[in-house]
């Protein structure tokens, strides 16, 4: 007699077992299928998100959501409502206008995210192109690559027909760099913590005296929408810190860090110190906590907390410890579910958002009380 089952035992035992574990009552049970919550449409954005027109009758959010609502691709729709900042001189912190490295020259950064395709592109460093999220768009359809950098991306663009411009500065950005060159010329003998402190007392200085928007010293534009399907995409571009060592990438064009999207989860994006963001990779990690059950909110709450923790070097701290810079997140869920994260608060730290009810301005949770500078 032999223990082995044929194969037609199997099969009739197999049938009968799953026959029975149909039938077998739910409780205690996981269901067999899990049905996804109903969907709130709905983009989120930096400030600026819902401040420039660039001349026509929509901000971006209104846009990006109006299009996406229309049956449009999601990430289409939000590049289309960022174009409007990026090509709004008024607005110094993206695109044409934006304020200049070091030598006076606008570098450019953007990175996109398209969640059901599982794709991404981006570009650092370009020159000569005002929309730097299209180049990034482009990278992501046209090329098996993430990112483009430098005199690459903007041969790339070249390539893909878009104009490429000699200089990007407007009058105010330019007269703005010239006085910051001025006031820092003398300092370029000075040892390098001497310096880099002066430095900073001279950005806060200039931002003090209005030459310098306090929300755009740091620059960029994250946007963030999901649709009615649940599809989730995101794209963040930036002219990046002001001032910056030419070649400098920030946050912005690197996944994960200046914007990460998880189409079974949510999105999340980021303006601020780019550089304590990618020290911890932090809109991953945004998108991490939500994967385990965190409200957008909350998520994006202990990620600024990581932050914090791992700030140590006392030219970043404030007399009491915290970081003496600002960094928000943008937070999105798959549902709609979203919310606007800072380390710090205040008057004029908001972000946009536009549902069904129209656009609208919020103010940020802070992690931390007072500002920064404090």
């Amino acid at each position: 007699m032999t223990d082995k089952m044929s194969r037609r035992e199997f099969v009739v035992t197999s049938t009968a077992g799953i026959a029975a574990a149909a039938s077998a009552p739910a409780s205690g049970q996981a269901p067999a299928v899990v049905t996804k919550k109903s969907v709130k449409p709905a983009v989120i954005a930096s400030a600026n998100g819902h401040e420039y027109k660039n001349g026509g009758r929509k901000t971006c959010v209104e846009t990006a959501f109006e299009m996406m609502m229309s049956g449009k691709d999601v990430l289409e729709s939000l590049i289309a409502g960022v174009n409007i900042v990026e090509l709004d001189p008024l607005d110094t912190s993206v695109g044409y206008g934006g304020l200049p490295n070091a030598e006076g020259v606008v570098q450019l950064d953007s990175c996109c995210m398209h969640g059901p395709l599982r794709r991404a592109g981006g570009v650092g460093a370009i020159e000569g192109v005002r929309t730097p999220s299209l180049v990034a768009y482009k990278v992501m359809q046209e090329t098996d690559h993430h990112l483009i950098v430098g005199k690459g991306a903007t041969e790339f663009a070249r390539g893909m027909g878009f104009k490429i411009e000699d200089d990007l500065n407007t009058e105010q950005s330019r007269k703005t760099w010239l006085e910051w060159k001025r006031r820092t010329d003398p300092l370029h003998y000075l040892d390098p913590i001497k310096r880099q402190a002066a430095m900073r007392q001279v950005d806060l200085d200039m931002i003090a005296e209005g030459w310098i928007d306090p929300n755009h010293f740091y620059g960029t534009i994250n946007c963030d929408g999901v649709n009615a399907k649940g599809e989730v995409c995101g794209v963040t571009t930036t002219s990046g810190m002001s001032w910056k060592i030419p070649g400098r990438l920030g946050d912005s064009p690197i996944l994960g860090a200046g914007l990460y999207v998880d189409n079974e989860v949510g999105a999340a994006g980021s303006t601020g110190r780019g550089e304590a963001n990618l020290y911890n990779l932090t809109s991953y990690l945004v998108v991490e906590y939500m994967r385990h059950g965190m409200h957008p909110k909350d998520a994006g709450l202990e990620a600024l907390k990581r932050i914090k923790a791992n700030t140590v070097e006392k030219r970043l701290r404030r007399d009491n410890g915290d970081p003496n810079f600002n960094i928000s997140f943008y937070v999105l869920s798959n549902t709609g579910e979203y919310a606007g994260v800072s380390m710090y608060g205040g008057r004029n730290v908001n972000y946009a958002v536009c549902t069904e009810a129209g656009p609208k301005t919020l103010p940020m949770e802070p992690l931390l009380q007072g500002n920064a500078t404090d």
